[in-house]
């Protein structure tokens, strides 16, 4: 516990320099012009084909984002893959697995210890049914999955807008405007992005987590693909240990609350919890934290609210009184098409 506490004061220090220009940066940014060199000759070397690619026989579409941080990327990739369904297509999705132990390509189900694979993926199986993936290289883990299940016939990349081993069909990059503009725009270490904000220059669609007005130029430029709106609903809250029904936000008005989250953007969680007029406690984790019992036994008093994605890993140890909050990603049509009509369009034109 006291090495997880140390982790998340050393991430909070980090990502407060990530929102202005501190001493600090004295040390970082030479750090983040080697670091972009780096990126950019790697993407270079790909583009030119000096690094080889490699293309899977179904179309693939990434979904991933630029800065690290949550941006709403695993609720979107729910929503495409259901979409996908919807459609008549047979989706497998693929994904690193972040937060879990396994090297090699490994198939993921909605029991799968999330220890293992990663708490996301988890998370994904059970609430599409797809056939899911992991893995470090993903094209081992496209190449896997369809050979284990020949019927799929579209792939979704979960994360891997860097991966540029995989060929892919389509990109779309989850952006939150809200911390875009709070940040620095610097490269890792300095900043919070893995590319430069004119990466999105390329993509095929702009999906935004966030409800900014964009005004730094910087990235307002980069902002000219096809850009749409996301936002995460859900006001029924389940329990974690699945023996009770669900319950609205007002069945936890007189309760003593507090909210635990282990993502990447605590913050959203915690406001969508305000914007349902509860008073809690806040508990912040790492990002993909592997919860233990110990953990929550400091809680036993209390009423736990926590994510989804904390949920999948807390099921086996939880108290009595411990609630997750599904959500559920709404896109927002631009004013030109629909985010599904314009994937439909990159499908068939590739199946075509």
């Amino acid at each position: 516990m006291a090495k997880g506490v140390v982790q998340n004061k050393m991430n909070g220090w980090l990502q407060k320099q990530w929102t202005s220009y501190t001493l600090w940066h004295l040390l970082l940014i030479p750090l983040s012009w080697i670091f972009g060199a780096i990126v950019y000759a790697r993407a270079s070397l790909y583009r030119i084909g000096w690094l080889k690619s490699v293309r899977l026989s179904v179309p693939v579409i990434v979904v991933g984002n630029i800065n690290v941080g949550g941006t709403g990327k695993t609720p979107l990739v729910i929503w495409l893959a259901e979409q996908l369904q919807r459609e008549g297509f047979k989706p497998g999705i693929i994904s690193r697995g972040y937060g879990g132990r396994v090297e090699q390509v490994t198939e993921v189900f909605a029991n799968s210890n999330p220890a293992e694979v990663g708490d996301e993926p988890v998370l994904i199986v059970k609430r599409t049914g797809c056939t899911m993936f992991v893995g470090s290289d993903r094209v081992a883990a496209g190449q896997a999955l369809l050979q284990a299940h020949p019927q799929c016939d579209v792939i979704v990349s979960d994360d891997g807008l860097q991966h540029y081993r995989l060929q892919r069909d389509m990109e779309i990059a989850l952006i939150n405007t809200n911390s875009l503009q709070a940040g620095n725009l610097c490269l890792l270490p300095a900043g919070p992005l893995r590319e430069k904000i004119t990466r999105l220059e390329s993509v095929d669609a702009i999906i935004d987590s966030g409800n900014a007005i964009v005004s730094n130029e910087y990235f307002k430029e980069a902002l000219q693909s096809t850009v749409f709106n996301m936002i995460l609903q859900g006001d029924m809250f389940e329990s974690v240990d699945g023996r009770k029904i669900r319950q609205p936000a007002s069945y936890f008005a007189d309760k003593s609350l507090v909210a635990i989250a282990g993502i990447g953007n605590p913050e959203r969680f915690f406001n969508q919890l305000a914007m349902l007029g509860l008073q809690f406690e806040e508990k912040t984790y790492l990002d993909h934290y592997a919860y233990s019992a110990q953990d929550l036994a400091e809680f036993a008093n209390q009423t736990l609210l926590m994510t989804e994605k904390d949920a999948v890993k807390c099921q086996k140890f939880t108290t009595n009184d411990a609630w997750y909050l599904p959500v559920t990603a709404t896109v927002n049509n631009s004013a030109q098409t629909s985010l599904i009509a314009l994937v439909l369009k990159k499908l068939k034109s590739k199946i075509n």
